[in-house]
Parts: structure tokens; sequence; C-alpha cells
């Protein structure tokens, strides 16, 4: 026994469980993580899915009044939906622009519902270690299990961690630097996230009012789009941190991607006709009371603040495991220069898995919208083909977790006549800023200085 140990610690180790023994823990019950258990499933792995939320999907439930760039056929896991249909479920129409609330009632419930106790819902983890295991110590870690604590106390053990718990908690600020403007912390009542359902729910929120939308990508275009609905007297006021907008109004009329051209189409007639004021080199620097002063001084009285400013990854409940993350995007090193949005559009990122997302800690693989750190360029197909490579290491399959590949079409994803037809029945398509769904997904080589980029 070393000086510094004690025999009640040695008695714990000895008497700890075989990794093999255990199941693999998949944490966040989204697409990805249920994409992650029905390849688990399918390849006869146990598995349990923790859930922080009181349903499954519970961060799409939070923007379900929004519809997505892409079809139902690029948005089911190839996995899940042979599931599914062995259960006798039918696909919804694959050429459908389901909203966040149809991902859930005509998908993601339904194959939660196969997995019955599997799946745990208000279950928050709050860290990850190995049994007997600091962050520090060697000897042995590879054969400790995985530690999984709870927010009520409670610990399980895995012989694997998948996590796929996503960023949507976890926004960007509001602050031009990447810091909190100043007096940001103190005006949480004045602020709200991305994509407030501003033609339902919220709409008493808004009408009338005079709201300050700050950000350049996909879901400050869909606010803006449905506060200009809004009555007349609602004052509609955009910031970015850019010189001009082109890079939020796409390509127009001639965007490989109808819906999305469609959507940066209004918003610029509504920038041109004065429905929606236009502040660019805008930079969030302090906030006073209900006005938000940029860096040179600008200065702007409002009601109200939407910052759809994007998220970013928190890695805390990993903070006691061997992490190696890129200095600038907080991905793995690997994945990188595979995502960068200075060099990529989400059409442009190559398909990718377990060798690019494995840590020098053997058996933690962050997924989905979390494997990309800071990068905007996550497409929910990427996620799937991630979690389907990273089972198959899992199972001992190598060679079918090395063989990664995307199928997506040629053009994208979004046919003119499908979202013309669509937008008489429904209304314009929108989508999600980061990618963080079901944004488009060309395969077109789209410069990251070109304007339009897929990803917000």
């Amino acid at each position: 026994m070393s000086c510094c140990g004690t025999t009640a610690g040695l008695e714990l180790e000895l008497s700890a469980p075989h990794p093999g023994d255990l199941p693999v823990v998949v944490i966040g019950a989204g697409p990805v993580g249920l994409a992650a258990a029905a390849h688990l499933a399918e390849r006869g792995l146990d598995f349990l899915v923790l859930e922080a939320g009181d349903q499954v999907a519970a961060s799409i439930a939070k923007w379900g009044h929004v519809r997505v760039f892409s079809p139902w056929k690029f948005n089911i896991d190839a996995a899940a939906k042979r599931l599914l249909e062995g259960d006798g479920w039918t696909a919804p129409d694959p050429e459908w622009l389901p909203t966040g609330a149809e991902i859930i009632s005509d998908y993601l419930a339904p194959l939660a519902k196969l997995f019955a106790e599997k799946v745990r819902l208000s279950s928050p983890v709050t860290a990850i270690s190995r049994l007997g295991h600091d962050r520090v110590r060697t000897n042995g870690r590879e054969d400790a299990p995985f530690v999984i604590r709870l927010a009520d106390g409670a610990e399980i053990h895995a012989k694997a961690v998948i996590d796929a718990s996503g960023t949507y908690e976890t926004p960007n600020v509001l602050g031009a630097n990447g810091l909190p403007a100043y007096g940001e912390a103190e005006a949480g009542d004045l602020i709200d996230h991305a994509l407030p359902d501003v033609l339902g729910a919220d709409r008493e929120r808004y009408e009338g009012k005079h709201v300050l939308v700050v950000g350049a990508g996909h879901s400050a275009a869909t606010t803006l789009l449905g506060l200009a609905q809004l009555s007349a007297d609602t004052r509609i006021t955009w910031a970015i941190r850019a010189g001009n907008a082109t890079r939020t109004y796409g390509g127009g009329a001639a965007d490989a991607l109808p819906a999305r051209g469609a959507l940066g189409t209004r918003l610029h007639a509504h920038v041109e006709s004065g429905r929606i004021q236009l502040l660019t080199g805008f930079h969030a620097h302090a906030i006073e009371g209900d006005t938000v002063i940029s860096q040179d001084g600008q200065r702007i009285t409002v009601d109200r603040v939407v910052a759809a400013t994007g998220y970013r990854p928190d890695h805390t409940i990993a903070s006691e495991l061997r992490l190696d993350l890129d200095p600038i995007l907080g991905s793995t090193r690997a994945l990188a220069p595979l995502i960068d949005p200075n060099q990529h559009s989400c059409g442009t990122v190559p398909g990718h898995g377990v060798d690019e997302l494995t840590h020098p800690e053997p058996g933690y693989f962050a997924v989905g919208v979390k494997s990309y750190g800071r990068a905007p360029t996550f497409l929910m197909a990427t996620g799937y083909e991630q979690v389907r490579s990273v089972v198959a290491a899992l199972a001992g399959d190598w060679e079918a977790a090395r063989e990664t590949h995307l199928d997506l079409p040629e053009t994208g994803v979004c046919s003119s006549n499908l979202a013309e037809a669509q937008e008489i029945r429904v209304g314009l398509a929108t989508g999600i800023s980061g990618g963080l769904l079901a944004t488009p997904l060309p395969l077109a080589t789209v410069s990251a200085s070109s304007g339009g980029g897929c990803c917000g």
C-alpha cells in the first residue's frame, strides 16, 4: 500500500465492478443521444440514457414552434428507423420540413418509448470521473469504470460514456468579445435567448414593444421575420458586428437552398423598407438599465433584447477526465481542422467518427453539437454518423467504425417546389443558428467569405 493510500480505498477498488459488466451511459435524450441508443440496441450492447429534462429532447421542445430547413429524410437516423419500423411505426413524409415539436412527437418520443426504462428523465448529470481515480492518477485508469454523478447525489457506473448533452443550455453571452457585457448579469429581465415564440406563447412580451435582436445567424433571422409580422407599432432593431448583413441574407433567389434563400430575401426586404432598422458594426459592451451600449458609443434604449448569439460547450461535468481540446474551438484537436468555420460551411465538413472524437480518456466521447465546440457547422446527419462510428468501435467492429461517410445530395436538401408548396400551407421554413439540429446539407463549396454560409 502506498504511503498516501488507505485500506478502505483499497477495498473499494478491489470490489469495483468490472467495466465489461456495465452499461454504456448516454447523456442526453435528443436526436443524437437517442440515435446512439438505437445503434447500441442494434449491437446488443447494454445502455442507459440520462436526460436532464422532464421529457425527451427537452431542449428541442423550447423551440418547438420553429420549422427546420431540411426534410424528414435527412432528420431520421438509419438504426432508429429500422427499430421503429420493426415496431410498426410509419415514417413521416420524407419531403416534409418538420417543426421541432413534430420532430419530438413523430420521431423522438416513439423512439424513446421503445427503450422504456433505459431512458431516464429528470436525471441531470453533474460530474463524470473514474472510480478511484482523479484526473492525475494513471495506474489502472483504463480498467476503472466511469462514475456518473447525478444532481440528486446518485452515482451510476459505466464502461463508456457518450456525451450528447448538447449546448442549448449554454448560450453565448451578449458581449461582443466573448465576455459578458457590463451589466449583462443584472439585466436578466431584459434579455431573452434565441428563438422566443414571438407569434405564439411569447407574443405579449414583444408586440407593441421596441425589440433589439443581436446576432447574424438564422436564429436571429427567424426571430426578426416573426417580429415583423406583429403590429405596426412593434419597433424592431437588428444589431450585428459585421459591416453589412450579406452573410445573413445569403444568396437570395440564387441560393442553392431555396428555403434559406427565401429567409434572407425577406429579411433584406424588411430592412430596405425600414420595417427593421439595421445597426452594423455594433459590438455590445455594456447594459445600463434598458440601454444597450456598443464599444464605439452607440446607444439604443429598448423594451426587450433577444440575444441570438449562438452557443458554446460546457465541459464542466468532464473536468476530472483527460480531455484534449482544441484551444480555439473546444472540439477535439483532431476534429478541429475538419469543422473550422473559417474554412468550412456545414456542407463541406467531411464524414468523421471515432478516430476524430477520441480523447486521451479512453471510452469517453462527446458527440453531436457538443463535439463541435464553438463551430457552427454541425448537422444532425453528421451527429448520426458520429454515433454509428463510436458504437461500432465500442462493439469492437473497427472496420465499420472507420468507414465513415455521409449520404448527402449533390445540391442541397431543399427543392424549390418543396419549399414553395409547404410555405403556402404552413409558412416560411426557418432554421436554428449554429446548425443546432437540421440546417441545410449542401455539398457545393461555400467559402466563409462568400456570405450565406449554411450554418448561421
